[in-house]
């Protein structure tokens, strides 16, 4: 297991926990980063990551990336 953060760009990853506050697991849980979900990483530019999850593409901060498990 490993952040998201540190995944390859194009694979498929399937995410294994989310972690943080309540609050910013309901708010990555909102947008679709729940455990068993296919993620994977289009790009990372200057700290931020664009990721494919649920068939919709969503940028989150890498500090974001780094809370969630895959």
């Amino acid at each position: 297991m490993m952040p998201l953060a540190l995944a390859d760009v194009g694979k498929v990853n399937t995410v294994k926990k989310v972690g943080g506050s309540p609050e910013i697991k309901k708010h990555l849980e909102n947008l679709g980063f729940i455990a068993g979900a296919d993620v994977t990483i289009v790009t990372s530019l200057g700290g931020n990551v664009i990721v494919n999850v649920k068939e919709s593409r969503v940028a989150i901060s890498e500090e974001m990336a780094r809370r969630i498990m895959v």
